[in-house]
């Protein structure tokens, strides 16, 4: 039996491919921070203290009501707002935007008086876009780890 395939049967096949969402989750290791669980969250707490941790590519930082905005050069603004706090141990941050739904998360545990933290980065992106998105974010999301080791 052979099939048969038009144009318009490509680009209902494309189509329903990019209606698919598949779940990417991209974490940072473990890293020690030079201030107690409670400072750290605390820090994290203040989201202009995010612009302190942001990569060197950082082309726009601004607060908003309840989480902030920034954009990265030759990237689109990305706006933050927060979904959830734990004290001393959790912070979620949300995509504002419903096109591109994620969170981005910084876990912190107590470690001998000091802080242990992380960052998980979760969303539902189709295929295409998971592709061209998940090496910068892997990336970006190294770059808030380093830099809050940093503190």
């Amino acid at each position: 039996m052979r099939l048969n395939f038009n144009i318009l049967d490509s680009f209902y096949f494309v189509y329903l491919q990019a209606q698919k969402t598949t779940k990417m989750n991209l974490s940072t290791p473990q890293i020690n921070v030079n201030k107690s669980q409670e400072e750290l969250y605390q820090f994290l707490s203040d989201f202009n203290n995010f612009s302190k941790l942001m990569p060197e590519n950082t082309d726009k930082f601004e607060l908003t009501e309840n989480g902030f905005l920034f954009a990265l050069k030759g990237m689109p603004t990305i706006k933050l707002k927060l979904q959830e706090k734990n004290p001393f141990s959790k912070i979620v941050l949300a995509s504002a935007s419903d096109q591109f739904p994620f969170t981005l998360t910084a876990n912190i545990l107590e470690n001998n008086g000091k802080a242990k933290a992380n960052f998980e980065f979760e969303g539902k992106f189709n295929p295409m876009i998971s592709m061209m998105v998940k090496k910068p974010l892997q990336k970006f999301i190294n770059t808030l780890n380093e830099n809050i080791e940093k503190l």
